[in-house]
């Protein structure tokens, strides 16, 4: 193990107090300073200056941190070679330059700053940014310093000195991992998010798959069972299962969620529309998936009673289906025929009576009921609904 020197030991080393020439250890600056004509400036001839401007000058030169002071009235600048680059095009012209001269590019921000050392107060900043000129274009950079008072031989301040160091690429670099930590937090989040959808979709295929295959299943039982023909039973299910297919489509362009009324109506009486005949009116509205499925066949059937028997059979007859609803989610629908022959109620309840009757009103918790009239028929639902209104714009569509 080595012995520690003494300190008294390291005096004998250096041979006592080292008397010499003034900047005499050389380098760039310190030839640089010695060859300037101060004499031209507030601070005034190497000759006439104090010991203290001496000393500290002697210290920053031989320093190899990024050190200058300003000294003078004009605080004219003195600086080592570790502050050169930090000059950049300035250097050709720092030296002995007047401070608010050389950094009148960062002037309005530094001015405080020197006005509180001159002060006789101890300066410290880190990551200070300063939007500064370097080779004429604008830079931002940031600097951590201390801005410190420097004393005359009589105790008075007469300048200050600054140790700095660019911290510029230092906050880049970490402006730049905490982008890219907040970015790939972001992507998580996002990926997290669509995998939750994803399952919800999931959940919500299922059971609209269920649905439909519920309803499929009843609406081919109960039109078998009420045909008087295997023909009929065929081409009745197949018009029947169309409309839900429609209804389905809806669902889907709305991914999965509740089902706009208008749009629903008109895909269903999609081989209706372009005649002129059917007038459709009603505010904008969506109703839950599953009442979405029971309204198209709904509409389904009137629309198909009205072409067999109904204003649709002949040359003049028109339908006006109208809808509405409140603040309180009641939901009112009206199928209104006029100008057709002369209407009857039916001796047989079929399936599409139970439908209009129970199980379409049952989706909105309300009835349904349908009307024989001699202007002709009328079917009309009233009920709920769980879904609010996207907007109140009544819209009007003749068809």
């Amino acid at each position: 193990m080595r012995e520690a020197i003494k300190t008294e030991q390291i005096w004998k080393n250096v041979g006592g107090s080292h008397q010499a020439q003034f900047l005499s250890s050389g380098g760039h600056m310190a030839e640089a300073i010695l060859a300037f004509d101060w004499a031209g400036t507030s601070i005034g001839p190497i000759s006439a200056w104090p010991q203290s401007l001496r000393s500290v000058v002697e210290m920053a030169v031989l320093n190899k941190q990024a050190i200058c002071m300003f000294w003078g009235r004009d605080l004219n600048m003195i600086y080592n070679d570790a502050y050169m680059p930090i000059l950049a095009d300035k250097e050709t012209h720092a030296l002995g330059a007047p401070f608010e001269e050389i950094w009148s590019d960062v002037w309005h921000d530094i001015a405080p700053i020197v006005q509180d050392a001159l002060s006789g107060k101890g300066i410290w900043h880190e990551n200070l940014p300063l939007r500064m000129m370097r080779k004429g274009i604008p830079e931002e950079t940031f600097w951590s310093f201390s801005y410190s008072p420097l004393y005359n031989d009589d105790g008075s301040v007469a300048g200050l000195i600054n140790i700095t160091t660019e911290t510029t690429r230092t906050v880049q670099n970490q402006a730049l991992l905490e982008k890219t930590i907040n970015d790939a937090q972001y992507q998580i989040e996002i990926q997290n998010k669509l995998d939750r959808q994803q399952r919800v979709i999931q959940r919500e295929m299922a059971h609209r798959i269920k649905n439909i295959l519920s309803m499929t299943m009843a609406v081919m039982s109960q039109t078998m069972r009420h045909s008087v023909s295997m023909k009929d039973a065929s081409e009745t299910i197949t018009k029947r299962i169309t409309a839900l297919s429609n209804a389905q489509d809806v669902l889907t362009n709305a991914q999965f969620d509740d089902a706009d009324v208008e749009t629903l109506i008109k895909e269903v009486l999609r081989p209706h529309l372009g005649t002129g005949r059917i007038q459709v009116t009603g505010p904008g509205v969506v109703i839950p998936a599953q009442a979405a499925l029971g309204m198209a066949l709904a509409i389904h059937e009137l629309a198909t009673n009205a072409t067999k028997y109904g204003s649709l059979s002949n040359d003049d007859g028109r339908v006006n289906l109208h809808w509405n609803t409140d603040k309180e989610n009641s939901f009112f629908m009206e199928w209104q025929e006029t100008g057709g022959p002369v209407v009857t109620a039916p001796t047989r309840v079929g399936f599409g009576s139970r439908l209009m009757s129970r199980i379409v009103p049952g989706y909105f918790g309300g009835t349904g009921e349908s009307h024989y009239e001699p202007s002709g028929f009328r079917y009309v639902l009233n009920g709920f609904i769980k879904s609010e209104l996207p907007n109140e714009t009544n819209r009007r569509t003749d068809s």
